[in-house]
């Protein structure tokens, strides 16, 4: 069976990402594998972090109920965001990887922009990268 594998945040962009990419494991029968990737050394509150597990369990949920199968890995590792990505879809031999991306200032282009350039360039295999649509952005899978 084939595999997609999607980068997911709490996020529009995320949200996008994984609207996409079930969208194309449905389309493709192929097994989903939804990454959740804490950045090395990021200390999240108590609450944070259950905010951040309902909202995964929400993702899954509503993957499950669009009949899309799916894994979801949460990894905090101590590797980079662009990393888990990329040795997930190496693991997996995944058909292509799904991110999302939001329009940034130039000075955040610079900082946060390269996870996404570093997917591109060193992904073993296509990236598909979907722009977030903020006011579309209702949440939900």
């Amino acid at each position: 069976m084939t595999a997609i594998v999607v980068g997911y945040i709490p996020k529009p962009e995320g949200r996008a990402a994984l609207r996409r990419a079930a969208e194309e494991a449905k389309l493709r029968g192929a097994r989903l594998v939804v990454v959740h990737s804490e950045r090395s050394g990021r200390d999240l509150a108590d609450g944070e972090v259950e905010t951040e597990d309902a909202q995964l369990e929400v993702a899954r949920k509503e993957l499950a109920d669009a009949g899309i199968e799916a894994e979801v890995r949460q990894l905090a590792r101590g590797a980079d965001v662009a990393e888990d990505l990329i040795s997930v879809a190496a693991e997996t031999a995944a058909d292509f990887i799904v991110i999302g991306l939001r329009r940034r200032s130039p000075v955040g282009k610079l900082i946060l922009g390269s996870n996404a350039q570093r997917i591109l360039l060193d992904a073993p295999c296509p990236v598909l990268a979907v722009k977030a649509d903020d006011a579309a952005d209702q949440g939900g899978a």
